[in-house]
């Protein structure tokens, strides 16, 4: 791939810059410097941890989002090797990535560590100068340890430029209310649903009886319906020259049309995502079923903590990903062979077994899959299930789709019309108008 100067990227990544709105005069700032300028990043909110001595001969600084745990995990490294310091920075995700594109922009200020959301990371890779490849630093070695469409989503298009590893990945599944199966006179345990939920055709007629016999919607917005659906296509948005494809291949537009007729018939209801709506509905049985990732155990639990209903199936027709993170190594870094050394270790099965059982992060090596962590797993909120073997047999099952840097302008034109077919628009012709809005919006 062609390596484009920073400004060309800046131009670029409009993708990028939408998903980390909130800090425009840095943006601005830095392009109208050309790059050259120190990074102005807000870390104000960070925190902040340091292990290893002080006078430590290499020092590697790492960022992060979220709260991963890998600082508690990365102390066992630092007590075989230390030689090595290492600062960890974590802060919600908008700012890190926002703080990251601004370094990158500037030239100066990055940390020889950097996590990236799968969601952002087709943003990047125009900039393949601003990183180092991996490749260059032995990750063939490491590459069978990874699922091969994790592997590939760090990669670029020819298969030659690596920029990140693949951290936890985000398998989706059908989580269900077994209560509300057993009230309308379903099979309620899971592989009994498994059986009745084939396909999407079965998911339909499964909602019927479920709305004819409880008035319960079998599912509780538009946008993770349409996420599963699109998800199982083998193209969305773009191919892989970054053309848009909306209007030349038919697995979107079936995937909008197919909600669109579920919401007619009264299957989706319209809770907004992570409001207390939508929240409080899980606790009180407002839908049926969840169509979401593995990360989304802990959004159930925190949101419904005493219940006692709530069970996982494969969903119709196979899995998807929602989720998941690639850590990169920045070209600033002064220490990349070093670096390249702990994201190795830190991200080798046997450790990614431990953040699994740590801190619940469904892992990217399949090897773990067969560990015992795996076939024993059970847990008591989901009525003793081995939730962590449905969520593999999806990771196993996905495949990798290219994505592009304006994916997230584009899906959220498509999610934009689903509400308003929710509110009683036409869909064929809210489709067309999510063509015309999106072809505006890519254009620019």
């Amino acid at each position: 791939m062609k390596k484009s100067s920073m400004l060309t990227v800046l131009t670029a990544m409009a993708f990028l810059t939408a998903a980390c709105g909130g800090n425009e005069a840095n943006n601005e700032e830095a392009q109208a410097d050309g790059g050259n300028n120190n990074a102005n990043v807000d870390n104000e909110d960070a925190d902040v941890t340091d292990l290893g001595a002080e006078d430590a001969e290499v020092e590697l600084s790492f960022w992060l989002f979220g709260a991963t745990g890998y600082p508690e995990l990365a102390e066992e490294y630092i007590e075989e090797n230390p030689e090595v310091s290492i600062t960890f920075q974590e802060i919600d995700m908008e700012d890190h990535h926002n703080n990251l594109f601004t370094a990158l922009s500037a030239g100066s200020g990055a940390p020889d560590m950097a996590a990236i959301e799968v969601s952002e990371i087709d943003g990047y890779k125009n900039a393949e100068d601003r990183f180092v490849n991996l490749y260059d630093l032995g990750a063939e070695d490491v590459e069978d340890d990874f699922l091969d469409w994790a592997w590939e989503v760090g990669s670029n298009v020819e298969g030659d430029f690596q920029f990140g590893l693949p951290t936890d990945i985000g398998p989706t599944v059908m989580f269900y209310r077994a209560d509300i199966f057993e009230e309308a006179g379903l099979p309620s345990e899971p592989e009994e649903v498994e059986e009745l939920l084939q396909t999407w055709e079965d998911f339909e007629e499964a909602g019927d009886t479920v709305l004819e016999e409880t008035g319960t919607p079998m599912t509780g917005n538009p946008e993770t319906l349409f996420n599963a659906k699109r998800d199982q296509a083998p193209e969305h948005y773009f191919n892989e020259e970054d053309e848009l494809i909306l209007d030349s291949t038919p697995y979107v537009e079936e995937a909008f049309m197919d909600t669109s007729a579920l919401i007619e018939q009264g299957h989706v209801d319209n809770y907004g995502m992570w409001t207390p709506e939508w929240g409080g509905a899980m606790d009180d049985g407002g839908y049926a079923t969840l169509l979401a990732p593995a990360w989304m155990q802990g959004v159930v639990k925190d949101n419904a903590p005493d219940q006692e209903n709530w069970r996982v199936a494969s969903m119709p027709e196979g899995g998807g990903n929602w989720g998941g993170s690639y850590i990169t190594i920045p070209d600033q870094s002064e220490h990349p062979e070093e670096a390249f050394a702990f994201m190795e270790w830190l991200l080798a099965p046997e450790q990614q077994q431990k953040a699994f059982e740590n801190m619940g992060l469904f892992p990217s090596a399949p090897e773990v899959y067969e560990m015992e962590t795996f076939t024993e797993f059970s847990d008591d909120y989901f009525g003793g299930q081995n939730t962590a073997e449905v969520f593999a047999e999806s990771a196993l099952e996905n495949e990798h789709v290219h994505k592009g840097p304006q994916y997230g302008d584009v899906n959220t034109e498509i999610l934009d019309g689903l509400d308003n077919v929710y509110d009683g628009a036409d869909p064929e012709e809210e489709w067309e108008d999510v063509l015309t809005r999106v072809e505006q919006r890519t254009s620019r």
